[in-house]
Order: structure tokens, then C-alpha cells, then sequence
């Protein structure tokens, strides 16, 4: 079972259907929506501020999601992947996102809809992206436009992927 802890009043609250690794936190003011899946040492860590997630979202191995106190949240639309030993600081990400393996998204950040940000990649705090579009480096930039059914075939089926995985494990 996660370590699930309650802090400061607030108690993690986690949607039905969702798979939590035996060693994923989740701490404070966390909600986690429906059919997710946290995998193996991902931190939410709520403690200062608020972490809301969407449905069918998974917050891959090693990701580490925290806020700036009173100043930042970190908002997850629908069907988001959030990659290995990703960083999310207070960034807001929309629905059907694909974060890759350890990028880092700063404060107040905000991610569209149908947007790639690249493995490694860097996205600067109060950087605004845009949506069909894949961004990469440090700092992230804008690499190149895709289309709907990129966005799809790149996004969103990595995403049922993940709800798949998290079936195996239930």
C-alpha cells in the first residue's frame, strides 16, 4: 500500500479504479481523480499547497510533484502522462499531455491541451506553451507543430497504454 498521510487538516483524497505503488507518497492536499495510476516513488507532496489531478492520468516512477507555498499549484488535466523522475513545481498542465522522462516543469507554468514536452527538457516558470505543438531543451522551446492525429497516436495511446499497466497491477 502508498504512504498516504494526511497533514496541516487536509487528507489526500484518491478517485475510485486508481492504481498507488506500494512505495509512492501522497501528503497533504492531494486529490487524485479517477482510473490513475501513481507508480514506484513518485512523490505528491501537498504540503504547502494544493496538487489536483485529473481522470486517467499516471504519474510515472520517480516523479516528483510539489508547489511553491501560497503561490503555486499543480493542476493535472485528463488523461496526462507525466514521465520518469519528472519534476512538476506548480506548473498547470491541461488534458491528453505527454510530460517525458525527466523534464521539469517550474511554477506556474502553463501546458495546453495536446502538447509533448521532451524528455529532459526545461519549461522556465510562467512560460505559456501552445497547444499541438512539442517543445524541447533547457530552456524548453518550441520544436515543431503536430497534428491531431500525431497528437493522438503520440498522447493519448500512451496514456491507455498506462491504464492497461495499471490493470495488470490491480
Amino acid at each position: 500500500m502508498a504512504f498516504i498521510r494526511d497533514l496541516r487538516g487536509f487528507s489526500p483524497r484518491i478517485g475510485k479504479d486508481c492504481f498507488l505503488a506500494e512505495t509512492a507518497v501522497i501528503v497533504g492536499d492531494v486529490t487524485i481523480g479517477e482510473r490513475c495510476s501513481i507508480w514506484y516513488n513518485a512523490v505528491l507532496r501537498g504540503d504547502v499547497n494544493s496538487i489536483v489531478i485529473g481522470n486517467e492520468v499516471n504519474i510515472q516512477d520517480g516523479a516528483v510533484l510539489h508547489t511553491l507555498y501560497e503561490k503555486s499549484k499543480v493542476v493535472i488535466g485528463n488523461g496526462v502522462s507525466v514521465g520518469h523522475l519528472c519534476n512538476i513545481h506548480g506548473a498547470v498542465i491541461g488534458n491528453h499531455v505527454l510530460v517525458g522522462m525527466g523534464a521539469t516543469l517550474m511554477d506556474n507554468a502553463q501546458i495546453p491541451d495536446y502538447t509533448i514536452v521532451a524528455a529532459g527538457a526545461l519549461v522556465l516558470s510562467n512560460a505559456v506553451l501552445e497547444p499541438y505543438s512539442i517543445y524541447a531543451g533547457v530552456p524548453a522551446k518550441k520544436v515543431k507543430s503536430i497534428s491531431p492525429q500525431q497528437a493522438e497516436d503520440m498522447i493519448v495511446r500512451n496514456a491507455k497504454g498506462y491504464l492497461m499497466y495499471k490493470d495488470w497491477y490491480q
